[in-house]
């Protein structure tokens, strides 16, 4: 670690709860200014509030590409360059994936992808021409190992990292870093509030997802995760010389994506012969 005390200027979005609320806080504890962006006015003032002069809020929806690119250029004139990007904005989508309706589907990747990419291309242009920046968007950990009954909320996190991944190769040129947060279980409304859920259509499912959803809403309010400490991992990174290009937090989800991970790798193993035989053969030197 740099050990570095310099203040840096923020745009976070979605900080009315959860994790977005708590990097917002620990960011203005630490003494940086806090751009927050929420969906409504009460929530605003509420933001504003927690420390004038360095909190300020934006009402800004993420699927609104064009109020993305104003509310960058507005915090960028008004506020000060975004040294550090945190995009945040998303929801949980419940369900099994055929009892799942395509207009909720298309509604989860609109927020969850479509949002965050809106947002890290309008603050690109501004990072690329000062040569600095660090990009952050939360993804989660089942955007790197998927679980039964979120089919559509894990893909729009696989979706988010794969982005993530390859704009970070595309920008480390230019002196920006880009790392994808990737949050367990933690003590946030996710499972309520933040949660919508696909309506019960096909009783075959009963006995697998029943209990899963169960289980999520009696965890709610009990999970392993504090808020507060995912906020003091993130502003830890912050000050490394070489920032994680992944961050998993939580012991749920180190160990649930390192099960996923060792997955993938037994396929890998088990079907390697398969896999090289879809090759050409090489080429015949003799001839």
């Amino acid at each position: 670690m740099t050990g570095t005390t310099t203040t840096r200027n923020f745009l976070i979005t979605g900080v009315s709860s959860g994790l977005g609320r708590a990097f917002a806080t620990a960011a203005l504890d630490a003494g940086h200014t806090v751009v927050g962006t929420v969906r409504r006015e009460a929530d605003a003032k509420a933001f504003t509030a927690l420390r004038p002069g360095r909190a300020h809020a934006r009402l800004l929806d993420v699927t609104d590409e064009a109020a993305v690119r104003a509310v960058v250029g507005d915090v960028e004139q008004s506020v000060g360059p975004v040294d550090v990007l945190i995009a945040n904005a998303g929801y949980g989508l419940e369900g099994t994936f055929e009892e799942t309706p395509l207009a909720e589907l298309r509604t989860q990747f609109d927020v969850n992808v479509f949002g965050a990419a809106a947002t890290v291309q309008a603050v690109l242009p501004f990072m690329r021409e000062r040569r600095r920046g660090h990009i952050l968007a939360v993804t989660s950990m089942g955007g790197l190992a998927s679980f039964p009954g979120v089919s559509a909320y894990c893909g729009s996190k696989y979706a988010l990292e794969g982005i993530l991944e390859a704009v970070g190769k595309e920008v480390s040129g230019f002196g920006i870093h880009v790392t994808a947060v990737e949050p367990g279980s933690f003590r946030t409304d996710w499972a309520g509030r933040s949660m919508v859920r696909a309506p019960r259509t096909v009783p075959d499912y009963d006995e697998l997802f029943e209990p899963i959803r169960a289980a999520r809403q009696s965890a709610s309010g009990k999970q392993l995760g504090d808020p507060a400490k995912a906020a003091a991992a993130l502003l830890r990174v912050l000050d490394e010389p070489t920032p994680p290009a992944h961050l998993v937090l939580g012991s749920d989800a180190l160990r649930l994506v390192r099960a996923g991970r060792e997955a993938v790798d037994r396929d890998l193993d088990t079907w390697a012969d398969l896999t090289l035989s879809t090759d050409h053969p090489p080429a015949d030197d003799a001839s």
